[in-house]
C-alpha cells in the first residue's frame, strides 16, 4: 500500500506552491466581492489539493510504464514497488470523488465545472502521446486554479481572475517546456511527444521565452486592473526577476541547472507574487 511519506512523494507535495498561492489570490478578490466565509477557505483549499492529488496519482498510474525504463524517473514511488498500482488506482478514485463531493457545496456552477476539471488534470497525463502541446495543457490544469477559486466564494467570473489564470497558464507552460528538456532524447526514443523533442533544445528554449513574454503582458495587465498598488508591483517584480532568471541559468550548452533547483525558483515566483498581490488587495 505504501507508507504516508510514499503518497506524499507520489504527488510531489511541494509543488502545489506552483496553483495554490494562485488559488488564493483568485480567493481574495471572490471575498472583496461576496466576503469571508472559513468553510469556503477550507473547501477552496481542499479542492486544490484533492484535485492535484488525483492529477499527480493518475499520471503515475498510467505512466508507470514509462517512468520505468527512464532512468531519471525509474526510482518513483510505483516503478519502484513503494506503492502498487492497485493502490494508485485507489488513492486517484478517492481524490476525485472528495474533489467534486467538495466542489458540489460551493454552488452548483462549481459541481458542474468539478468534472470539466478532472477531465483536464487527469486528461493531461495522455497528451505526450500525441501532441507536443501537452505542456500547454498541464499548464491550462493549472491556470482553473484563480478562476475556479473565485467562482468558489462568488458563483460568477469576471475579468481578473481570466486575465491571472491567462498568466498561470502560460507561466506554468513555459517552464514546464524547460523542465521537459531533461527527458527529450527519451522521449524522441519512445515515441512520445514534447516541445522539445520536435524542436530541439533551442527551439525549446525560444517557444519558453515566447510564452513567459505573455505572462510578463499578463502581470501587467493584471496590474493594471488591479489599481497599480506599489505592493502589487514589488511581488511583480519579484516574479519576473525570478523568471528572467531561470532562462539565464539554462542555455542550450548546460541543461545542470533543471531540476530541483529550477522547481524551487518557479515555487519562490509564485509565492512571493501571490503574498504582495494579496497584501496590495487587502490593504486597498
Amino acid at each position: 500500500m505504501g507508507q504516508v511519506k510514499d503518497y506524499f512523494s507520489l504527488v510531489k507535495f511541494a509543488h502545489t506552491a506552483f496553483a495554490l498561492p494562485f488559488a488564493l489570490i483568485g480567493y481574495t478578490l471572490g471575498v472583496l466581492a461576496a466576503g469571508f466565509d472559513p468553510w469556503t477557505l477550507v473547501a477552496v483549499l481542499g479542492c486544490m489539493v484533492f484535485a492535484r492529488n488525483a492529477a499527480m496519482g493518475f499520471n503515475r498510474v498510467i505512466d508507470r510504464r514509462f517512468d520505468g525504463m527512464n532512468p531519471r524517473t525509474a526510482g518513483r514511488e510505483i516503478p519502484a514497488g513503494k506503492i502498487s498500482v492497485r493502490a494508485g488506482k485507489w488513492f486517484v478514485v478517492l481524490n476525485s470523488v472528495a474533489f467534486v463531493a467538495v466542489a458540489a457545496t460551493f454552488n452548483r456552477l462549481t459541481l458542474a465545472l468539478s468534472l470539466v476539471v478532472l477531465a483536464v488534470v487527469l486528461g493531461y497525463s495522455y497528451t505526450k502521446r500525441f501532441t507536443a502541446l501537452c505542456h500547454i495543457v498541464l499548464g491550462l490544469g493549472l491556470a482553473i486554479a484563480p478562476s475556479a477559486a473565485y467562482i468558489a466564494v462568488t458563483g460568477t467570473l469576471t475579468a481578473t481572475p481570466v486575465w491571472i489564470s491567462v498568466l498561470v497558464l502560460t507561466w506554468v507552460s513555459g517552464f514546464d517546456i524547460i523542465y521537459a528538456l531533461q527527458d527529450a532524447g527519451f522521449d524522441q526514443s519512445e515515441r512520445l511527444h514534447s516541445i522539445p523533442a520536435a524542436l530541439g533544445v533551442r527551439g525549446a528554449l525560444w517557444a519558453s521565452v515566447s510564452l513567459h513574454l505573455v505572462t510578463a503582458a499578463m502581470v501587467v495587465v493584471v496590474g493594471a486592473q488591479l489599481g497599480n498598488g506599489i505592493l502589487y508591483w514589488i511581488g511583480a517584480a519579484l516574479f519576473l526577476g525570478l523568471l528572467v532568471y531561470q532562462h539565464l541559468i539554462v542555455r542550450p550548452g548546460d541543461l545542470s541547472r533543471i531540476g530541483a533547483m529550477f522547481g524551487l525558483t518557479n515555487g519562490l515566483a509564485s509565492i512571493a507574487y501571490a503574498v504582495f498581490v494579496i497584501l496590495d488587495l487587502v490593504s486597498a
